[in-house]
């Protein structure tokens, strides 16, 4: 890998909506590239000597996403392919055998839950830059009520209940109001204890944490010294 290449180009957009994650990017001089679609990584390759990419979000309603046949041969051309947060731990877990990296906590959903799916990581997003999510990705809220039960206001078999109801939930109708409103149908007595705990919602974006720590710890880098 040249000097040129040794930082990682990153596909991402809603996720990148904290600012901890922005400033990362501008001090180690990473290359941002829009949320990925079919065609991008392709392009990429063909224009570039190899290196390190990300692909934490991607498109798949207004166009078709990132190819399973383009990122192979990204692969194939000697490129580090890492997959996180959203449709990058979709495509990394779905080509762990493949050469594609897998990071984070995202990504360990799929082997971690049983019901983990893939619309779980979906949202809607304002469809320029800053790319402004407008709705929330199930998988935070699996990790709240995950929070609740552990505090006890509900017990496992009322966070399957909760998760069930939201995943019948089209992705673009997920919001904290809709998931607040569920929660209380089932404890209207906690509004104080539950209001607390979305108070701090932030801990739960998990999507974010988990770019965060990649930019962080720089796996991309310890993984060339080791080639």
């Amino acid at each position: 890998m040249s000097e040129s290449n040794s930082n990682c180009l990153i596909f991402a957009g809603p996720t990148l909506m904290d600012g901890t994650a922005v400033a990362a990017l501008k001090r180690e001089r990473i290359i941002v590239l829009p949320p990925v679609k079919r065609g991008d990584v392709e392009k990429l390759i063909s224009e570039r000597e190899p290196g390190a990419m990300a692909i934490v979000d991607g498109l798949f309603q207004q166009c078709l996403s990132v190819g399973h046949a383009e990122i192979r041969s990204a692969v194939a051309a000697g490129w580090q392919v890492w997959g996180l947060s959203s449709m990058g731990a979709i495509r990394a877990y779905e080509m762990r055998n493949m050469g594609v990296r897998g990071y984070g906590r995202v990504y360990q959903c799929f082997s971690q839950y049983a019901d983990f799916r893939d619309d779980e990581v979906a949202l809607v997003h304002e469809p320029h830059p800053p790319y402004r999510p407008l709705t929330e990705p199930l998988v935070h809220i699996r990790f709240w009520l995950k929070e609740l039960r552990k505090i006890g206001l509900i017990n496992r078999r009322e966070e399957k209940r909760l998760l069930d109801t939201q995943m019948t939930v089209w992705f673009g109708d997920r919001t904290l109001v809709r998931a607040r409103s569920s929660v209380l149908d089932l404890i209207p007595n906690e509004v104080e204890k539950v209001d607390e705990t979305l108070a701090s919602f932030d801990r739960f974006r998990v999507k974010c944490h988990d770019l965060n720590d990649f930019l962080q710890e720089r796996p991309w880098l310890s993984s060339r010294q080791e080639q």
